[in-house]
Order: structure tokens, then sequence, then C-alpha cells
């Protein structure tokens, strides 16, 4: 028996990336009516941030159910999964790119890397013509009889019988769901990009070997990331209040200042970091970390729910696309299932499950948090890619 839920509706997802993306290709593929209304002036806008690493049990069960296996396979980027941690000069402390053995599709534990904007690309190619409506940041939503009219910064309207916010840690969606709001998880990140980085960052470029590195030292965390359009992606995580950026008094937007910043906050380190800090283009941004509640909850609506950073921000562990794409994979399955009689139910249902998975997720950021910021972070880091317990 086919569901009838969302028949005879239109569907709007507010927000192209991930998970917003996978969710439209995955309702299109049976035969649900979806339109992405995406932020992004257009599709050729530059794709912000590090690498992507896909997880069997969750990022890639969802490509897999979306049919696009065999084009991830045929885009993704061999090698870039590979790993250094170093310390404050550069040297290497483990090294991946040295272990025997290669892990590949099918094995449980292989997490191979794709650029974000490839990851888009390769989405946006598996939707039909137009799903995708650009330059339509969202700005309001109101009620309209059973559905949603959006308004958007262009002053164009648009109506839309549900609703599922993929927009993000600032979602206008959720704060339509739940007055719960994610707390400040006391780090803040710097992140940067470095075009050109074999000519403008060679020392780090050729360290990084395609892949990443991975520094902690004074309580600081830098990730370093090799993109496959031959730039640098960089963060540096740093514990600091909520406002401390702003208070400052630093305007990080000017290369000046911002190197001096680096120049004193990194004194001592080697000069292969100020490659990357020297050398990074704009934006450049500056980025205060949140983290939902642990215990957030809210009673499920008919027609409007949240999924990935909108429902569960948390600081980054390599697990945020993930969840949002599993988030996407299991929203689809409840809303075209047979099982149910109306979207309430459907939403309910998958609200229950993802709320739960993204309160053990937030836990597990936070303790995360914690440990990459602390005096011995490296080593727990080496322990962590060897599967040794350090005793």
């Amino acid at each position: 028996m086919k569901s009838i839920v969302i028949t005879n509706k239109q569907v709007a997802i507010v927000g192209g990336g991930p998970g917003g993306l996978t969710l439209a290709r995955l309702l299109q593929a049976k035969g649900i009516a979806v339109t992405v209304y995406e932020r992004d002036v257009n599709s050729a806008i530059r794709v912000q941030g590090a690498t992507l690493d896909l997880h069997v049990e969750s990022g890639l069960k969802a490509i897999e159910a979306a049919g696009l296996m065999k084009r991830f396979e045929e885009t993704y980027r061999p090698g870039a999964d590979k790993g250094r941690v170093v310390d404050q000069q550069g040297n290497i402390i483990y090294d991946e790119h040295d272990q025997a053995g290669e892990k590949a599709f099918g094995d449980a534990l292989f997490r191979p890397e794709i650029d974000r904007a490839d990851l888009r690309s390769l989405l946006v190619a598996s939707l039909q013509a137009d799903t995708v409506v650009w330059d339509r940041q969202l700005v309001d939503l109101s009620p309209v009889g059973d559905g949603w009219q959006l308004s958007f910064k262009n002053g164009i309207t648009a109506f839309a019988d549900l609703i599922i916010g993929a927009d993000g840690a600032n979602s206008k969606v959720r704060s339509v769901i739940t007055p719960i709001t994610p707390f400040y998880a006391g780090t803040t990140i710097l992140q940067g990009n470095v075009e050109n980085a074999s000519v403008r960052a060679p020392t780090m470029y050729e360290l990084l070997k395609g892949g990443k590195i991975y520094a902690h030292v004074e309580e600081k965390y830098v990730h370093v990331s090799a993109k496959g359009d031959g730039s640098i992606d960089f963060y540096v995580s740093l514990i600091r209040p909520e406002n401390w950026a702003k208070a400052s008094g630093i305007d990080f937007s000017d290369p000046t200042q911002r190197s001096a910043w680096f120049e004193d906050e990194f004194s001592g380190w080697g000069q292969v970091w100020f490659e990357l800090f020297d050398q990074t283009g704009v934006p450049f941004l500056v980025r205060p970390q949140y983290c939902v509640p642990f215990d957030q909850h809210w009673e499920a609506q008919s027609s409007i729910t949240v999924l990935g950073d909108a429902a569960h921000i948390a600081p980054p562990t390599g697990e945020g696309v993930n969840l949002a794409m599993l988030d996407a994979l299991e929203l689809s399955e409840c809303l075209t299932s047979p099982s149910f009689l109306n979207t309430q139910s459907a939403i309910a249902t998958y609200e229950k499950q993802m709320l739960a998975r993204g309160s053990d997720e937030a836990q597990v950021a936070m303790d995360t948090v914690a440990w990459m910021h602390s005096q011995n972070a490296s080593m727990q880091l080496v322990q962590l890619l060897t599967g040794s317990s350090g005793e």
C-alpha cells in the first residue's frame, strides 16, 4: 500500500545543504513534489568549509538509499581521509599515510572524503530541473490555512503545504517550532581558506599530502584539510567567552590586524602555520560554537519540522553532515510510509528518534570539545586513531 500522507502536497525544504538536498532527492524518487529554497545567489557560489567524511551508518547509508553510490565513488577524493598529527613546529607525531592497508567501500570504518562543493553538485544534479530555487533567503514564515507562506529577503513569497527546515544553526524554521535556543559551547572557531596553496603555502601544502592535519597545542586545536580545487581550508578552535571576538576590538576581516593577532597568539609556533594565517583570503569567518540542550523536546506539528543543524546543532566532531543526511533518510521514510495516516504522526515518529540521536551526539560533542583542548589532547588523538588505550 502506497503512502498518501504527502501525496498532492507541495513540500518546501529551506536550505540547500547536504541534508536538504538529500531529502529532496529521496522524496522526488517517490514521486513527491518538492522545492528547495537556497539562500546562495546561484550554484556557482564558492562553497566554504573543510572536506566531509561520510560514514557507513549515516551519510553513506543515505547516499546508497538515494541511488547515488556509483556517482559518489566517482567523485570522492581517495586518500583525503588520511591525517597527520603534528606539533606546533609542524613535526609529525603520528602519520596515517604510513599505516599498512587501505580501507575501501564496504569496510565499516571507511570514511571517504568529498569536498562540500562536489557533494552539493552531485546532489543537485540528481534532482529534477529547477528543484533548487536560488537567491531565496528566508526572512519570515506565516501560517496560511493548513500551510505556510514563505517570505524571502528579495521580496518574493511562496506557499507550501509542508515545510522542512534544513537551514542550519540560525534556522528561521526552528524558531517557529520551538523557543528552545542552543547554548554557547565555550569555544570559538576562526576559519580561513588559502587559494592556490601549492604556491602561497607550499610547506603546509606538502605537509598535508592531500589529506588532513591535526594540531592540539596550548589548549588550541588547529584542523587543516586539502581540497580538490588546490586550496587549503583551516580552522582554529579556541576556548573563549561568547562575545570574545567582538570585545577584542580586532577586525578579523582586516589582513593586517588578523596577522598581528595570529603572530601574538601563536608566538613560538613554526613558520608553517603562518603560511596559512598570512595567506588566508576572504571571507575569514569568526564562528562562536553552540550546542542544543541535551533534553530538548517539543510537540510534533503536522506541517513543519527540521533536520540537521537546524534541529541539533553541536560543535564539530565530523558527525554533523552525517546526522543531517541520516535525518533526511529517516524523515523521507516516515513521510512516505503507508504506516502513517497523517503527517503529524509521521513527523512525530521521525522527531522522536531524531531528537534522541541529536541529544546523544550533543553530549559526545561537548565531551570532545573538552578533551580536544586539553594539555594531552595530541596523545589522546593518537590513541583514538590507533585504537590503543595508552596503558
